[in-house]
């Protein structure tokens, strides 16, 4: 459907509709992959933007309704921040601590603590894997695996040693979050 540039009174009432109809779902969806509101908002804001900058293109369609291609323009906003910020944390975590101030480890210092109990091996294989993005192949190479197969099960086998100790120490996914 082509959508035609919107009058300023009528653009106020589709955006609260919008807000109304497609930010619960949003929050929900941006929550349930890790977000907070804040960052749920702002990818909201965001996505009205570029929403409306293309509402004023001229011969501008949408293929579904507004609310479905907002909602898309959301999660691709979301996918692009994550993906550049969240999982682009060192592994090698060392808080700077001030003298007399109360340190409450965060869920990265947490994990790190139980893939350091699984040993250094498993630690530098876990890292070469998930942090530097090694493939199967290079991690058999660096690890003097005999194959791609050998390298899947070692990699296993060290995710296998964290779960036991997570669950030696009785500890659940809320253990991990103030």
């Amino acid at each position: 459907m082509i959508i035609e540039p919107i009058e300023p009174q009528t653009r106020e009432t589709l955006f609260i509709k919008l807000y109304e109809t497609a930010f619960p779902k949003m929050a929900a969806f941006i929550h349930k992959m890790g977000g907070n509101f804040d960052e749920a908002k702002d990818i909201f804001q965001d996505a009205l933007v570029i929403y409306y900058e293309k509402t004023n293109e001229p011969g501008f369609t949408v293929q579904s309704d507004e609310k479905a291609y907002l909602i898309g323009i959301c999660k691709h906003l979301w996918y692009k921040y994550y993906n550049g910020n969240k999982l682009k944390q060192p592994l090698d975590i060392t808080p700077a601590l001030k003298l007399g101030e109360e340190h409450e480890p965060k869920v990265s210092e947490y994990i790190l603590r139980f893939v350091e109990l699984s040993g250094k091996k498993c630690l530098e294989l876990l890292k070469a894997f998930y942090y530097d993005k090694l493939s199967m192949k290079d991690l058999a190479d660096k690890f003097s695996f005999s194959g791609e197969r050998s390298a899947t099960a070692q990699k296993y086998k060290c995710l296998e040693k964290v779960r036991t100790a997570i669950h030696d120490k009785s500890l659940t996914k809320d253990d991990f979050y103030e």
